[in-house]
């Protein structure tokens, strides 16, 4: 039926804008996505322009409405990269400065200070993150002290500070919502994990202006409303990508992990409604809240995945296209000897060292190409069985990973994970989980379904990898790499 309600997922990834019409079968009906660029002012450093984001944001968002009729939109959802970071106007609206991207390292010296003076363990204990430039807090306090406009607007009571989500917030509802979820807020480092409200000690501690925050709201319900599309249209969900991803996997219940396989690799286990404590260096952090109660995930993040892709293609010119990678990964037995570890942004979880580099180790004059796409790709399952390893530490011993994102299109990845990891791999009919789980949020929101374990019927399963490589040669590679990720972390 053509009057089907639908809802509208803006998922503002790192390197693009999409905007995704969903009907409530999980069915997408139409969508529209457009780049956006990444600047690279100085090594180390990654920027945005929050002018672009919003303008190609706007033009895609009107032009799925305009194919599928206004009239027909029941909800708007976002998602969003979700460290990256925002200073603008609070009256125009107007950014102030770049935006300071996730995977920039530009407050490592900040982050090694605070470590230095004893801080990460009270991080830890509030916020459940660690002292890391990948966190916004330390971009909003090296900002504070290196750009002059945002201190001024501070002191001139005009800043307004917040990541993606909400200054897309602020924007789609002309200036009258300033707010940010719990989940994105959960990555901060400025608020408490228990509480869900904005921690005083440590907003002080990094000399972050309280006055230009946001309220922190639930993930769904009514959080605002757009006149931008000619008529109201309520904007009824709110995610960080990698928690809409979860949402969006049907990761619903204590045990569940998804991993997202995008620019970077991010793993999430749910973990119920108390905040986890890890002692093997993985992150705390909100799943979702709803009517006021959040429930928690134990999570894992690796800043190269899909990134490392794009620089054998962009960078090395190697390959003409990421699809390309799987043939030439099968073309060769093994990698020959040649193992590549992709620390371009540094190593995250669970070695946290902001310092490491990249490096492929292995080389012979027998090495192909082939041998170095190969590296790459299995790289993604060392990384991801590296922090499952560390999950085992913790206690959480999954034995099934649905998996999502733009490399999982790619079948000789998938079954590599699997047997990596020595369990079955789940991949979902719509790899846009992240997108998914924004709409079923929104839907929520939006009274269409009355929880969301009712909103996980959107989902479906498309293919189940099953592992099927012993475990002497499991652990003969797996062996092999950490003697590559030594030499890195040397």
């Amino acid at each position: 039926m053509t009057d089907t309600p639908l809802i509208l997922a803006i998922d503002e990834g790192t390197t693009s804008t999409r905007v995704v019409a969903f009907d409530l079968e999980g069915t997408i009906v139409d969508s529209e996505g457009a780049p956006l660029t990444q600047h690279y002012p100085q090594p180390g450093w990654v920027e945005h322009d929050a002018t672009e984001i919003w303008t190609r944001t706007d033009a895609c968002l009107r032009a799925v409405s305009a194919r599928v009729g206004v009239d027909r939109i029941a909800a708007i959802g976002l998602t969003n990269q979700r460290e990256t970071v925002v200073f603008w106007n609070r009256t125009s609206g107007e950014p102030l400065a770049p935006a300071i991207v996730w995977q920039d390292r530009r407050s490592a010296g900040i982050c090694e200070r605070l470590r230095g003076e004893g801080f990460e363990a009270e991080v830890q204990a509030k916020t459940g993150l660690l002292l890391d430039p990948y966190f916004s807090g330390t971009k909003i306090a090296w900002a504070m002290e290196s750009w002059p406009e945002v201190a001024e607007a501070a002191r001139a009571g005009t800043l307004a500070i917040g990541t993606i989500d909400c200054y897309l917030l602020f924007r789609l509802t002309g200036g009258r919502v300033h707010a940010t979820d719990a989940t994105n807020a959960a990555r901060t480092l400025l608020m408490d994990l228990a509480s869900c409200t904005w921690d005083e000690a440590m907003i002080e501690r990094l000399g972050v202006p309280r006055a230009a925050l946001p309220a922190i709201v639930d993930s769904a319900g009514a959080l605002g409303e757009t006149e931008l599309l000619g008529r109201r249209v309520p904007i009824t969900g709110c995610a960080g990508d990698q928690q809409a991803a979860s949402i969006g996997q049907g990761c619903l219940t204590p045990g569940l992990v998804k991993a997202t396989y995008g620019t970077g690799t991010f793993v999430l286990a749910h973990a119920g409604a108390l905040p986890p404590t890890s002692a093997n260096r993985l992150l705390s952090t909100v799943a979702w809240r709803l009517d006021g109660r959040a429930a928690y995930a134990l999570e894992g993040s690796i800043f190269v995945a899909g990134s490392a892709i794009q620089w054998l293609r962009d960078g090395l010119g190697i390959i003409e296209t990421a699809a390309a990678t799987e043939a030439l990964a099968r073309s060769v037995p093994d990698s020959g000897g040649v193992h590549f570890v992709p620390a371009f942004a540094g190593l995250g979880a669970p070695y946290w060292r902001a310092d490491a580099r990249g490096l492929i180790t292995g080389l012979t004059g027998g090495t192909t190409r082939a041998h170095i796409v190969r590296a790459c790709l299995e790289a993604m399952s060392h990384q991801t069985a590296d922090l499952f390893d560390a999950l085992a530490a913790d206690g959480v011993t999954p034995n099934c990973l649905r998996v999502d994102g733009g490399m999982v299109a790619n079948d000789w990845v998938c079954q590599d994970l699997a047997d990596m990891l020595g369990i079955k791999v789940e991949r979902p009919q719509v790899i846009e989980t992240t997108a998914m789980g924004a709409a079923m949020l929104a839907a929520v929101g939006a009274g269409l379904f009355d929880t969301l374990d009712a909103a996980q019927s959107m989902w479906r399963t498309d293919r189940i990898f099953e592992p099927a490589l012993a475990a002497d040669g499991r652990a003969t590679r797996r062996a092999a790499w950490h003697r590559a990720v030594e030499r890195v972390l040397a």
